[in-house]
C-alpha cells in the first residue's frame, strides 16, 4: 500500500521534525501578518480611533467596556498570585495580557471563567454580575475560552469534538435522546456549521480524523473553531501561540484578528512580543499578580515598568568597576531594594 498523500494547499501542515519545518520563525511571521493602515480593517480603524483617546494608565476607564475586575485577589497559603484593582477590557478590541513568567495571567484567567475561586474581588461581564458563576453557564452567556495545553478529546473525531460545543441540542437530554425527530434537524444544521467553521480553519479534510492525531498547532486552530460554535460575544485565548510551529503562526495570528473583525472581543495572554505589537489594540501588563501597566502597544513596550518587569528594574545599570566604586550608584541601589 502506498504511503503517498496528495497535499492540499490549504491544508496547514506542522513539520514533525526540525529538519522539515518551513525556515520561518516567529518574528518573521509576525511581521508578516503585520499590515498597513490602508490594508487594515474597517474594525480595526474603528477600535484604534476609539482607543486613541483613552490615556495609557493602569485601571483606565474604557468608552464601552464589556469586562470589569474589580479588587480580585487570590492567594496560595502565604503568596499572592493575582491582586488586581481594576482592569476593564474593551468591547470589540484585541486586548493582550502579557507580563513574565509567575506573573498570575492564567490564575487570573481561571478565576475571571470560573475555573478557580477568588479570596474576594468582583467582576462583570456585559454589566452582568458573574463573580460566582460557573464556567458552563459563563460559555452560555457568550464568553468562552481555550486553553494553553489544549482541551481536545483525542478519541474522538475533530468534527465530534465540534459538535459537542453546539449550544442548545435536545438530544443532549436523556429522554430527549429517544425521539430522533426532537434533536436529528439540530443535528444536521449544528454539522453544516460546523463545517463551515472547519473549512474556515482549513480543518475541513481533517473532519474524520481523532482529535488525538493532530499535530499541537492543529489543536490549537481546532479549539478556536471549536470555541466559535458556541456563537461566543467574547474569546479569551490563554498563549495561543506556545508550542506552535512557526510556519503556522502567521495563520494564528490572521484567525485572532478576524475574530475582531467579525465583532467579537478577545483577550489573549501572550509572551511573543512581536505577534501582541502587531495584532493586539490594547495591552495590559501583570507582574507579581498585579496590573503594573496598560496602554496601546508601542507605548507599553517603551514603559519602564514593562522593561523592569521583564528585564529586572537594574538591567540598564552599569556595575562594572568604576560604577561599583560610585558612592552615587551604590546608594541609588540600596535607597531602592529598601523600598522593595
Amino acid at each position: 500500500m502506498s504511503v503517498e498523500k496528495t497535499k492540499n494547499e490549504n491544508e496547514p501542515v506542522e513539520p514533525t521534525t526540525p529538519d522539515e519545518a518551513e525556515p520561518i520563525g516567529a518574528v518573521a511571521a509576525a511581521e508578516a501578518a503585520a499590515v498597513s493602515d490602508d490594508e487594515r480593517s474597517d474594525a480595526a480603524r474603528k477600535v484604534t480611533e476609539t482607543l486613541s483617546h483613552v490615556e495609557a494608565k493602569v485601571g483606565v476607564a474604557k468608552p464601552d467596556m464589556i469586562l470589569t475586575a474589580t479588587g480580585v485577589q487570590r492567594r496560595f497559603g502565604g503568596m499572592t498570585a493575582v491582586d488586581v484593582d481594576h482592569l476593564e477590557v474593551q468591547r470589540g478590541a484585541i486586548t493582550a495580557l502579557i507580563g513574565p513568567n509567575g506573573a498570575g495571567k492564567t490564575t487570573f484567567f481561571n478565576l475571571l471563567t470560573g475555573f478557580d475561586k477568588p479570596n474576594q474581588g468582583k467582576w462583570e461581564f456585559e454589566g452582568r454580575p458573574i463573580t460566582h458563576t460557573s464556567a458552563a453557564k459563563l460559555a452560555r452567556t457568550g464568553m468562552v475560552r481555550t486553553f494553553q495545553l489544549t482541551k481536545a478529546l483525542s478519541r474522538l473525531t475533530v468534527l465530534q469534538n465540534m459538535l459537542l460545543a453546539a449550544p442548545g441540542n435536545p438530544g443532549e437530554n436523556l429522554f430527549g435522546s429517544l425521539f430522533r425527530p426532537l434533536w436529528s434537524g439540530v443535528e444536521k444544521r449544528n454539522t453544516v456549521k460546523a463545517m463551515e467553521i472547519l473549512e474556515r480553519f482549513n480543518l475541513a479534510a481533517k473532519k474524520d480524523d481523532f482529535a488525538g492525531s493532530l499535530s499541537g498547532g492543529q489543536r490549537k486552530l481546532l479549539e478556536m473553531a471549536r470555541a466559535l460554535m458556541t456563537n461566543p460575544t467574547m474569546i479569551m485565548l490563554d498563549e495561543p501561540m506556545a508550542g506552535v510551529n512557526p510556519a503556522l503562526v502567521q495563520s494564528l495570528l490572521h484567525h485572532v484578528q478576524a475574530l475582531r473583525d467579525e465583532g467579537m472581543t478577545v483577550l489573549f495572554v501572550e509572551h511573543d512580543m512581536h505577534a501582541v505589537r502587531h495584532i493586539s489594540d490594547w495591552v495590559v501588563v501583570m507582574a507579581e499578580g498585579r496590573i503594573v501597566a496598560e496602554g496601546p502597544p508601542d507605548s507599553v513596550m517603551q514603559d519602564q515598568a514593562v522593561v523592569d518587569a521583564y528585564l529586572g528594574a537594574h538591567h540598564d545599570t552599569d556595575l562594572g568597576d568604576d560604577a561599583l566604586l560610585d558612592p552615587a550608584v551604590l546608594a541609588r541601589l540600596e535607597a531602592e531594594e529598601e523600598k522593595r
